[in-house]
């Protein structure tokens, strides 16, 4: 195909923020960077120069300065970022104070709840002088068993205004997962939910809660949100901390004080998925996320102060993290918690059109799922304010690209993005002064030298590889929480290229500066030696009209691996002979014979984690017979039996 699906016009591309920064940057360089590509080239070659343009553009303000912008050692990881500064994240995120729409919360039943600036900094303050009073300070853990709710955005700004470092998990996690992640961080004061509601059900969270709170000795304050059961009372929750309700705990007013910290004092917590072990405590720091937050808003995203931005995202997902950060460019939120199909499939888009939305966040799967659904929402909604629309969570699929620019919108910016809770932000992602072919992650990110390296960690072009970062960035996580050595932060991303981040992804860089990402390096399929990415051939099982949702694995058979596929079939739908024929012909044509399945079987369920994603590896140790650990971190994970000995894999 040689045309993009979509081509920003001239006059768009002048309003952008993109631009105005390349000008910007031209302007006070004494330079001539024409376009992207080359503003790309000049931001990773000048690294120092490129991040204090950041702090430049978008009035990143430090109480102490710093003494440099970089100082760094020969080989990662060795960074220091803006060593001496000082500043704090919540203080950025609160800078406006005016009646402009911060927050809308809108619940699964219809409740909507609405803070100004003004309202949101009011209820920060009364909070934090709560937090301060139970003796939250400088390091200390606040933790949140929270629906996406603005309580919960409420507590972030209030913990971190005080220099503590802020987790979250959402309540669909199982108890063990989250002992699993706050067990190992020790939270002083935990905000949690009596209950939630989810797919028309209110579920009462008491009796989890409670056998989570056994297992916390650290824990002094548990803080009670009664969302979704108004009944809860203290008296309900069995622990030696002090219990209060929410609406107890603290009453808004004031001004909140922000309490300035070093660039890399620990602002999050964040967790990998924990399938294949304890989860990894990844810290991230004040200032590493709050100026790449700031970048990818500002300027990859285009948000502004009149623009409204929502992510379709749970509390345990590092896009909470990423949404939320929208406040320090002025920006309304929407948040929402519940099922997205619920009532119907048109629950999400309903949403674009009453809160005029203008920049829409999703899931890959989210956006496959709609099309399956027949829906159609360039003819039924207005879509009036809408002019991006993001997708994460795994590979955006040809016929989703189609599906956005045929039955959504046909003029807005689609941008596919890829990174991760590893950099609680992005290595490649949209553009808004970039066209949109199809398949294709539009460019790599300001600042990050996101490189496609061979076996031998040799750059290349138009072949696969390992996605790799070949520089230092800022929002490099600090640590990983009890790590003192640093060994398992090094193994986890050092190891493959010494010295170099490489990210796990199977990745390719096309000839116009785009990536494809091909899935996980851990998941790709070895059959006769051919590496093969599984989003190769889920692009093209989703073609097939009876298929709802596909996993392939390699099964180790006969001193080799076999491709086998899994497929979720639309109900009634039987896996016959014929329908079989024509899912292996389908991925023969548009693939290779490498990449056509030796079997295929179908199952009621696909295991995924909280977040959405399919667990490739736990379906493969499964069919091996190899333990799962941490079942906890999925969503479904009694879908893991289903792949239990299996007689169509013993043949």
């Amino acid at each position: 195909m040689n045309q993009p699906l979509w081509s920003p016009s001239p006059a768009r591309i002048a309003a952008t923020r993109m631009d105005a920064f390349r000008r910007q940057v031209n302007q006070r360089h004494g330079l001539d960077l024409a376009d992207y590509p080359a503003l790309h080239a000049w931001s990773v070659a000048n690294r120092e120069a490129f991040w204090q343009a950041i702090v430049e553009f978008f009035d990143i303000r430090f109480s102490s300065a710093p003494q440099a912008v970089l100082e760094e050692g020969p080989a990662m990881p060795s960074a220091h970022w803006f060593p001496g500064a000082t500043l704090n994240f919540a203080e950025h995120l609160l800078r406006r104070r005016d009646d402009h729409p911060a927050l809308i919360a809108i619940a699964e039943d219809g409740g909507r709840e609405q803070l100004t600036y003004a309202e949101l900094a009011f209820q920060v303050a009364g909070l934090q002088r709560s937090l301060q009073a139970a003796g939250v300070g400088v390091g200390d853990r606040v933790a949140a068993f929270m629906p996406n709710t603005w309580q919960t955005v409420v507590g972030m700004l209030a913990a971190t205004s005080l220099g503590a470092t802020w987790s979250s998990c959402s309540p669909d996690f199982g108890t063990q997962g989250v002992i699993d992640r706050f067990g190992q961080i020790e939270p002083r004061v935990l905000i949690a939910a009596a209950g939630y509601r989810y797919a028309g059900k209110v579920l009462d969270l008491t009796t989890k809660l409670n056998e989570i709170l056994e297992r916390m000795p650290s824990l002094e304050q548990l803080v009670v949100v009664p969302f979704a059961r108004p009944e809860a009372t203290p008296g309900d929750f069995t622990t030696h901390a002090k219990v209060t309700l929410w609406r107890d705990f603290y009453t808004p007013g004031g001004e909140p004080a922000f309490t300035q910290v070093p660039f890399d004092q620990p602002l999050y917590i964040l967790y990998s998925s924990g399938t294949t072990g304890v989860p990894k405590c990844i810290v991230h720091g004040v200032g590493g996320t709050l100026l790449q937050h700031v970048k990818e808003h500002g300027l990859h995203t285009d948000l502004r102060t009149d623009d409204t931005l929502f992510y379709y995202t749970t509390c345990g997902w590092m896009m909470w993290n990423w949404l939320v950060s929208g406040l320090a460019l002025g920006a309304t939120l929407v948040l929402f918690d519940g099922s997205p199909f619920h009532p119907g499939a048109e629950r999400l888009i309903d949403l674009i059109d009453a809160e005029g939305i203008s920049i829409f966040g999703t899931s890959a799967k989210y956006l496959a799922a709609l099309e399956k659904a027949g829906e159609k929402p360039g003819q039924s909604h207005q879509l009036t304010r809408l002019k991006a629309l993001l997708s994460t969570g795994s590979p955006l699929s040809h016929e989703s690209f189609e599906y956005v620019y045929r039955d959504i919108k046909a003029d807005l910016c689609l941008s596919s993005i890829s990174g991760g809770t590893d950099i609680v932000s992005c290595f490649a992602l949209g553009n808004p002064v970039l066209p949109v072919w199809r398949g294709e992650l539009q460019c790599k990110g300001l600042g990050m030298d996101v490189q496609v390296w061979n076996e031998d960690g040799k750059p290349v072009v138009g072949e696969k590889g390992e996605l790799v970062c070949a520089r230092h960035f800022p929002s490099m996580p600090v640590c990983f929480w009890n790590d003192p050595e640093g060994a398992k932060f090094k193994a986890a991303y050092f190891e493959t290229f010494p010295g170099v981040w490489a990210h796990g992804d199977y990745a390719e860089e096309t000839l116009r500066g785009g990536l494809v990402i091909h899935g996980r390096s851990d998941a790709v399929l070895n059959p006769g030696g051919v590496r093969i990415g599984t989003a190769e051939i889920y692009r093209q099982v989703e073609k097939v009209e009876e298929v709802l949702e596909s996993i392939a694995i390699g099964q180790d058979w006969d001193s080799d691996v076999r491709v086998v596929l899994f497929v979720r079939l639309r109900e009634g739908v039987v896996l016959d002979e014929a329908l079989q024929t024509r899912i292996r012909q389908v991925i023969r044509a548009n693939a290779t014979p490498r990449h056509v399945p030796a079997r295929i079987i179908a199952v009621t369920d696909i295991p995924r984690t909280i977040s959405g994603k399919i667990v490739e590896l736990a379906v493969r140790n499964v069919v091996h017979g190899k333990p799962v650990k941490n079942t906890d971190a999925l969503a479904n994970p009694q879908a893991l039996e289903l792949f239990r000995d299996l007689p169509e894999l013993q043949s």
